[in-house]
């Protein structure tokens, strides 16, 4: 590999691991404040078993998600000193804010923890609120950063010099509310859908005792519900997203459809792989009109193709490959888990079928899939640009060496950190069974 992509591989890679953690950080916590609530509102003590055993997963999660960040973090400096620079004299305020925000996450965090018996029900709901509030808020500041690359405002760059700064407009950028909301809601939707994995799993085992049972099916529906509702929202937030790249970076919109010819009543390309000697979706299935209604409102709209650019500033095709899997992927889900709550409604106190269980297994991966095939389509859709028609990714990149070996070092620390820490949840949940807390729980109550 040249030293561009090497890179953008150390760089992309790292991302890819940290937001693992980064985004069950904002799902899961989310997660542990509805069953707080739901243990306020029905005076059932098994969500607040839930919301207990939610927030230990979660803090081993958290040990992990916070040096990968900071791994990150530390990398843009290094690999990137061309967008740095740019980046501190304008858009640096989200970051700058988002400091604060951890803060208030890691303070309540603390005292929900060790303060949690002796919080009134009241106190408790606020506390983990509050660590949700700055999980999603540190989240959405981040994501600023992210918008701004994608549609850059705020400042000109008058011979290779930044001036006129507003970091104001540059923070409002045209996409950031729309991703920043995507981002928050496919954070909410995979956390919710790791947990129905992990509860459809526990369901699936022949061991557990009638009181495990009822356990395991109550956080199955509290999180299906949850994961539902994100899915809906994030398939219409989509939608939205889909007019501002219409407005706003047309050739990444023209990339992830396949769409070569600029031409009203544009097509929608499932799947196939666009070639660009025939200009078409080869083996792909086109739904007439439909990219032109999703971009513009109907199907008459005109939708710009990849022919209308310089070639060389289209960005690999194979992002197509990467919006359709995201895509399939977000829509399945919805469907699984309507299909799963509807099945709750229709045969109500019946057990969910073995096979219903196993598909909603597969869901907590698939969402993670999903997330990662997403980021991976959000930035490689930018390129050749770091900075969306200011600066490229070759003028950003780092000149010094080694990166290779770099690349290697990470690669081994990240497979290593990712084996302990599924070492370490499963030694903890064996040596904390969830019995063991029904039991206290149930002897609390008898007393």
């Amino acid at each position: 590999m040249d030293q561009v992509l090497l890179t953008r591989t150390l760089f992309g890679s790292s991302m890819a691991f940290h937001i693992i953690f980064a985004t069950l950080g904002v799902g899961v916590t989310l997660m542990i404040l509805f069953a707080e609530i739901m243990r306020w509102i029905r005076k059932d003590d098994d969500y607040g078993i839930m919301a207990k055993r939610w927030t230990k997963g979660f803090a081993i999660l958290l040990g992990v998600a916070i040096p990968s960040g900071t791994i990150v973090g530390v990398m843009l400096s290094l690999l990137w000193p061309g967008f740095m620079e740019i980046v501190g004299k304008v858009i640096a305020v989200p970051f700058q804010i988002e400091i604060f925000a951890f803060f208030l996450e890691a303070v309540f965090m603390s005292i929900y923890i060790y303060a949690a018996d002796r919080l009134s029900n009241v106190m408790r709901v606020i506390s983990v609120a509050l660590v949700a509030f700055g999980a999603s808020s540190s989240a959405y500041l981040i994501n600023i950063a992210h918008s701004w690359m994608n549609t850059p405002r705020g400042f000109q760059l008058t011979d290779g010099q930044v001036t006129d700064v507003d970091p104001w407009a540059a923070v409002m950028n045209p996409s950031m509310q729309y991703t920043s909301k995507h981002v928050l809601a496919t954070a909410y939707m995979t956390g919710a859908f790791v947990l129905v994995s992990i509860a459809a799993y526990k369901l699936l085992r022949k061991t557990n005792s009638d009181h495990e049972r009822a356990y395991h099916k109550k956080g199955l529906m509290l999180t299906l519900v949850v994961a539902l509702i994100a899915s809906l929202y994030t398939a219409t937030n989509g939608h939205d997203t889909a007019k501002m790249l219409h407005n706003e970076m047309p050739l990444k919109l023209a990339a992830a459809e396949g769409l070569f010819e600029t031409q009203a009543n544009a097509p929608l390309a499932i799947m196939g792989i666009p070639d660009p000697e025939t200009g078409t979706v080869i083996g792909g299935i086109e739904i007439p009109g439909m990219l032109s209604w999703l971009a513009t409102g109907t199907t008459e709209g005109v939708v710009q193709g990849l022919n209308d650019f310089p070639r060389e500033e289209w960005p690999p095709l194979f992002v197509h490959t990467l919006f359709n899997i995201m895509v399939g992927i977000g829509f399945s889900l919805i469907g699984i888990a309507g299909i799963a709550i509807a099945w709750s409604v229709l045969f109500r106190g019946r057990d969910f079928p073995a096979w219903l269980l196993l598909i909603l297994v597969t869901t907590g991966p698939l969402s993670m899939l999903a997330i990662e095939m997403g980021w991976i389509f959000s930035c490689t859709g930018r390129q050749p640009w770091t900075i969306y028609g200011i600066q490229s990714t070759t003028d950003a990149a780092t000149q010094s060496g080694n990166i290779g070996t770099l690349f290697i070092l990470f690669m081994a620390l990240y497979v290593m950190l990712l084996v302990l820490t599924g070492l370490v949840l499963k030694y903890y949940f064996s040596r904390n069974p969830l019995h063991e807390d029904l039991t206290k729980m149930k002897v609390q109550v008898l007393d």
